[in-house]
């Protein structure tokens, strides 16, 4: 089974994972046009200091929206585990998914 297929990458219990994708969309939708409107800021030359400031905006928008999708995991870990009887597996693949995360950081 590769990487794709490990118990980290399917999705939350029924229903939990339609309300996070949900929520996960619009706050991604929401930062795009954030981003949108920072590079237009910059186009109109407008003062570093305010810029930045969105910049920092979004980063924390993000940073929310990579929690939850965290926090799926971890119910989607959690649920394969209890179901498959691998808790070792599913400890790992979410140790995986964290790192990986915590490096691009």
């Amino acid at each position: 089974m590769s990487t794709r297929d490990s118990l980290a990458a399917r999705p939350g219990a029924p229903g939990q994972a339609a309300r996070s994708h949900g929520n996960v969309t619009n706050r991604l939708r929401r930062a795009n046009g954030q981003l949108a409107g920072v590079l237009r800021m910059y186009e109109d030359g407008r003062r570093g200091v305010d810029i930045l400031d969105q910049l920092a905006a979004i980063r924390a928008a993000l940073d929310a929206v990579a929690l939850l999708i965290l926090d799926d995991q971890v119910a989607a870990c959690a649920r394969q585990a209890a179901e498959h009887d691998d808790l070792e597996r599913a400890t790992a693949d979410l140790t995986a998914t964290v790192r990986r995360y915590v490096r691009s950081r």
